[in-house]
C-alpha cells in the first residue's frame, strides 16, 4: 500500500482478510509503553516528526481510544508515570503520527482501505514482557478490551436495500462534514 513498500505474507493475508469479512473495529496489541494511539501513524509530512496527522474521523478515533485507556485500570490512573513517556496529561491516548510517525501501519491501511477502525494498543511497559507477565497483563487489559469491542455498537448501522428489499452490495455511505466515506458489506 505504500510504493516500494515491501509485505510481508502474513500481513498480505489479513490485508485480503479485511477486504473480504466487513470488519468495522479491530486493535493492535504491542508492547512497550502504556498508551492507545489512533490514526494516522503516519505524518502527513514524512520529514515531520511528532507532527499531529488527523483522520477525517479524528472524533470517533478519539472516542475509541478513549474508551480502551479509560477502562484500562494502569493507563486510567492519573498518579502513575509511565515507562518514560508521560500520557497521563493526555488520558493516556494520542494520535499515532504525534508520538512518532511511521509507514506501513495497519491502523492506517484499515481506515484508508476498508471499514475498519483500528487503534493500536500499548499493553505494558515492557516491550517483551516475561511469561510469568502475561497473566498480569491479561488480566489488566481484559475489561478494556470488553468495553474497547462493546464500542462496535455506537454510530449508524443497518442494511442499505433497493427498493424491493434487497441488500446493495458496496453501496457508498457519506456522512455530511467528514470526507471519509464507507461502504456496506456483501
Amino acid at each position: 500500500f505504500f510504493p516500494g513498500f515491501q509485505v510481508a505474507p502474513e500481513t498480505k493475508a489479513v490485508m485480503k482478510w479485511l477486504r473480504s469479512i466487513p470488519f468495522v473495529l479491530s486493535a493492535s496489541l504491542h508492547g512497550g509503553e502504556l498508551v492507545v494511539t489512533y490514526p494516522y501513524d503516519y505524518s502527513r509530512h514524512p520529514m515531520e516528526e511528532k507532527m499531529f496527522s488527523p483522520t477525517p474521523d479524528e472524533k470517533v478515533f478519539k472516542m475509541l481510544a478513549k474508551a480502551y485507556a479509560d477502562a484500562h485500570p494502569v493507563i486510567s490512573d492519573r498518579s502513575e508515570l509511565r515507562c518514560g513517556g508521560n500520557f497521563v496529561k493526555r488520558g493516556g491516548i494520542i494520535n499515532g503520527a504525534e508520538w512518532y510517525s511511521f509507514t506501513g501501519g495497519m491502523a492506517d491501511f484499515n481506515y484508508l482501505h476498508t471499514n475498519c477502525f483500528e487503534v493500536t494498543v500499548e499493553v505494558g511497559c515492557e516491550k517483551f514482557p516475561l511469561e510469568e507477565e502475561l497473566f498480569t497483563i491479561w488480566h489488566e487489559n481484559k475489561g478494556a478490551l470488553l468495553n474497547y469491542m462493546e464500542m462496535v455498537h455506537r454510530g449508524i448501522k443497518g442494511i442499505v436495500s433497493d427498493k424491493f428489499g434487497n441488500p446493495i452490495k458496496n453501496a457508498r455511505i457519506s456522512v455530511r462534514g467528514i470526507q471519509h466515506d464507507v461502504t456496506t458489506g456483501n
